[in-house]
């Protein structure tokens, strides 16, 4: 699974519209409103490096009111939830 942190900038009077449009996009599995540089963090989650164009560049930074974009991939988890999911695939 290929993980990638996105940074959003939105118009202001359009962040809870597009966040919920992001949130139901394809490979996207989580949209957080926050403080900061940015509006909205999404974290998309695709099979395949080449569904990450499709996803944010094809559909996620074509949503109305998404000023600009900033992506991260994911190279390694080191959080305890994802280390445990990772080891306990179907085996008990």
């Amino acid at each position: 699974m290929i993980t990638a942190i996105v940074m959003i900038a939105v118009e202001a009077d359009k962040i809870p519209e597009v966040a919920q449009e992001i949130a139901g996009l394809d490979g996207v599995s989580e949209v957080y409103s926050v403080a900061g540089d940015v509006d909205l963090i999404a974290v998309v989650r695709v099979r395949e490096f080449e569904a990450i164009a499709d996803v944010i560049a094809g559909r996620l930074s074509k949503v109305a009111g998404v000023v600009h974009t900033d992506t991260h991939i994911a190279f390694r988890a080191y959080s305890r939830h994802d280390l445990e999911s990772t080891f306990s695939i179907g085996v008990e």
